[in-house]
């Protein structure tokens, strides 16, 4: 089954209104710097299930994901397939002087992309100090996240798994749609199956723990994707990362 060419769209908003924009690479940007995104910044939507480029791929844009999530995967040469990461709301996609892309990247749910033309960002990088800050403020939270994952793998148990995953996804939630108190309600953006291929589990491990986290009252669970974290301490008790003790920011 064939999918649709990206769409790509006007613009649809300005720099200074944009849902992303406290948390994107464009942050710290001043005015000026803005207007000058402004003037090389276009729009892409993908349909669920779409792919948005191919490892290997010549990639002639790099991003920001404005809505909707994505996954990062590798295809070995025996056809064994790993997802490797995530790309939530005001992730970054591509790197700056690599020309090529590392990972296949492919929308998970109907995704939005502000995609800046990479040559010319490239050279805006070198002259605005506040987006090179930013980008490396944003490659060195990625290593960090990287290195998290890698205990999650390596070390916990599969419920501590899905309580960790639900926890990331909280936690972006939050940082996008700020708020004091209260329930943390979202759409959980992946499905049983894809859950299990990124944490290493088995279909039915993974549809058993969640199960058991709506059981033991950490979670509520509206359909198979709609979720309530109602105290979101209690759930990084479960995942193991009980470290801060605090609401998620």
């Amino acid at each position: 089954m064939g999918l649709r060419e990206p769409v790509i769209l006007p613009h649809l908003q300005d720099c200074g209104s944009c849902t992303i924009r406290h948390r994107a690479v464009c942050a710290r940007c001043d005015s000026d710097e803005l207007a000058r995104l402004e003037q090389m910044k276009y729009y892409r939507s993908f349909e669920a299930g779409q792919t948005v480029i191919w490892s290997g791929d010549r990639m002639d844009f790099v991003a920001s994901v404005v809505s909707g999530i994505a996954t990062l995967s590798q295809t070995m040469e025996d056809g064994r397939r790993q997802m490797v990461g995530l790309l939530l709301p005001s992730d970054f996609v591509g790197r700056p002087g690599r020309s090529t892309a590392a990972y296949d990247v492919t929308a998970t749910t109907d995704l939005l992309m502000c995609c800046f033309r990479k040559k010319p960002f490239e050279e805006l990088i070198l002259s605005t100090p506040h987006i090179s800050q930013r980008l490396l403020e944003m490659t060195l939270d990625e290593l960090d996240a990287a290195r998290e994952w890698m205990l999650l793998l390596g070390r916990k148990t599969a419920r501590e798994k899905i309580a960790s995953l639900l926890a990331i996804i909280a936690r972006r939630d939050v940082s996008l749609n700020p708020r004091k108190s209260g329930p943390i309600v979202f759409d959980l953006p992946l499905t049983r199956e894809e859950m299990a291929d990124y944490l290493g589990l088995t279909l039915e491990t993974v549809s058993r723990q969640v199960s058991a986290l709506k059981r033991d009252g950490v979670i509520s669970l509206e359909g198979k994707r709609h979720v309530t974290v109602n105290d979101f301490d209690r759930l990084l008790e479960v995942a193991g990362d009980d470290s801060d003790g605090g609401y998620p920011v």
